[in-house]
């Protein structure tokens, strides 16, 4: 079996830049662990020996490990990230949610800062090999109404990638 790692990064803006808040963290690995119903919450260790919460989800047949993140001021297993990485482990890709960026997918109706970003975004992405830029047609911010097509377009993503 290939394993290719591909970090998504959802919802980012300028902020996604700022310090860690590591008590928040610490708060929401105590309130979402007890209650995962899909994957397993592990823990990795930063340089620093700081850990923080990421959740895994194996797939049956894995074609490839995916790293999902979300963007500032939500955790590993909010709502569209739970919906992302338990959609994508049905399509045969083992996912590990995480805080971090790069594939950069926004909303069209998307919030103004996201949407007002979305060039130096791409700029950057240019010159990082693999990286891409999506907006999805309609999609709001939480891509309310739009999850299926977020699963889609992830999901080519990651295909043309391993070919």
């Amino acid at each position: 079996m290939r394993i290719f790692l591909i970090v998504v990064a959802l919802l980012v803006s300028a902020a996604c830049f700022a310090q860690p808040d590591y008590a928040r963290e610490k708060r929401w690995a105590g309130e979402i662990t007890p209650g995962l119903v899909v994957g397993d919450a592990v823990y990795l260790a930063q340089k620093s020996g700081h850990k923080f919460l990421a959740i895994y989800t194996a797939a049956t047949q894995s074609r490839a490990a995916v790293i999902t993140v979300h963007g500032m001021g939500v955790h590993p297993d909010w709502a569209l990230i739970g919906t992302l990485r338990s959609g994508l482990s049905d399509h045969g890709y083992a996912t590990l949610s995480v805080q971090m960026p790069v594939l950069d997918i926004y909303g069209e109706r998307d919030f103004p800062q996201v949407l007002q970003q979305a060039n130096a975004r791409a700029a950057v992405l240019k010159t990082l090999k693999g990286s891409a830029q999506i907006e999805v047609a309609g999609a709001d911010h939480f891509f309310a109404g739009h999850e299926g097509e977020l699963v889609r377009q992830v999901k080519q993503f990651l295909d043309l990638r391993l070919r």
